[in-house]
């Protein structure tokens, strides 16, 4: 049933971020129920039914209308977690703050996702992960020495400081009311979160080891050992020989033999090896370079896309991946030995199985008709 189960989550429905981090704490069994707005049509980006729903119940609720807002106030009485993606000040207009809502329920977790946080002088401003990303320095680390940075996605900003950020601090308000009885607000801020990812490069800058320009760096493409090669297919390989024994290792399967070759830590001698280096791997295509590589420790691995990973031999023993409702995509993460957590059930707006749950969270026949109702007809 997973680590959370009994725990009651309810959702307003938002950019990705947000059901981000509402889907991984439905992956760990919480009970989450994602309300979107009466007559939307979603955030246009976000597919419907999509994973970052999977495991969820939607209703939909109008919460400017009084009786839909009781509603909603109903389902927070209940609910362990609360989780909103508005603006700063959007929510308390709407009467749903986090006065207004730890007020009737003292044990909640307020769980709030934004760009910029709840305060400072942009808190207000409008803005994307790219913008989030840039401002706290992890934008800058990303692309070839000499060339603009190269947004990583949306990876960065949006899931990693900011779905997950929110995620990790839910858990630890909701470890905390074990010990409090009382519940708080989570400020989860991609421009936080974002910078709290570049905390090894700080350490690394303040002792010397990250002076240089970007992608002039041990880490970031400018080592030999420490990048990606094209191959005889156009694919690419991953080289990550950190350590000499590992980097030896790389040079044996390589068939690289050569009393003449740069060491490996000499600056200086890094365009030869990478010339080297280059050379040999597009002498063979990207899969047979994995298939040579596959029980060395050289540490190297083929870059895959996310269309293919399924299919390589450890995602695969592992069962990384996952089909919920047709759709393969990556399988809930951490895995635990005493509470796993179950395969993700599909995103759920049937009436039945909405009444059968919210039956348990003490929602009236009045309020449960009403979210009923809407759910036939979604």
């Amino acid at each position: 049933m997973g680590p959370l189960h009994g725990v009651k989550v309810v959702e307003l429905a938002g950019l990705a971020p947000a059901p981000f981090g509402c889907m991984m704490l439905a992956d760990l069994g919480a009970e989450v129920v994602r309300v979107e707005r009466e007559g939307g049509n979603g955030d246009g980006l976000t597919p419907p039914d999509g994973p970052l729903d999977r495991g969820k119940h939607t209703i939909r609720l109008n919460v400017k209308d009084p009786d839909d807002h009781a509603t909603l106030c109903a389902l927070v009485d209940a609910a362990d977690v609360f989780v909103e993606g508005m603006r700063p000040g959007v929510a308390e207009r709407l009467g749903i703050g986090p006065d207004d809502l730890l007020a009737r329920n003292p044990r909640l977790i307020y769980g709030r996702m934004t760009g910029w946080g709840q305060s400072g002088p942009l808190a207000a401003r409008a803005g994307h992960d790219i913008n989030y990303i840039a401002l706290s320095g992890a934008l800058s680390l990303v692309g070839r020495s000499g060339e603009r940075p190269v947004p990583p996605a949306n990876i960065i900003g949006d899931f990693a400081g900011g779905g997950m950020l929110l995620a990790l601090g839910v858990l630890g308000a909701l470890y905390e009311r074990e010990r409090s009885g009382l519940g708080q607000v989570v400020d989860a801020a991609m421009v936080d979160g974002s910078a709290l990812l570049t905390a090894f490069m700080h350490g690394m800058h303040a002792n010397g080891l990250w002076n240089e320009p970007r992608g002039e760096n041990l880490l970031d493409g400018a080592a030999p050992f420490y990048d990606t090669y094209e191959c005889a297919d156009g694919e690419y390989v991953a080289v990550g020989c950190v350590e000499y024994p590992f980097f030896l290792q790389l040079l044996a399967v390589l068939g690289i033999e050569d009393p003449d070759l740069p060491f490996q830590l000499d600056r200086t001698g890094w365009d030869t090896l990478r010339q080297r280096i280059a050379g040999c791997f597009k002498e063979r295509t990207r899969d047979e370079w994995a298939l040579l590589f596959a029980d060395s420790d050289a540490c190297v691995t083929p870059v895959l896309s996310p269309w293919e990973v399924h299919n390589h031999p450890h995602n695969q023993a592992r069962d990384a991946f996952i089909e919920v409702d047709g759709l393969r995509q990556p399988a809930p993460a951490p895995r635990f030995g005493r509470t796993p957590t179950t395969h993700p059930a599909p995103n759920s707006s049937a009436a039945e199985q909405v009444s059968d749950l919210l039956v348990g969270w003490g929602i009236t026949t009045e309020q449960l008709a009403r979210i009923t109702d809407r759910a036939s007809l979604r």
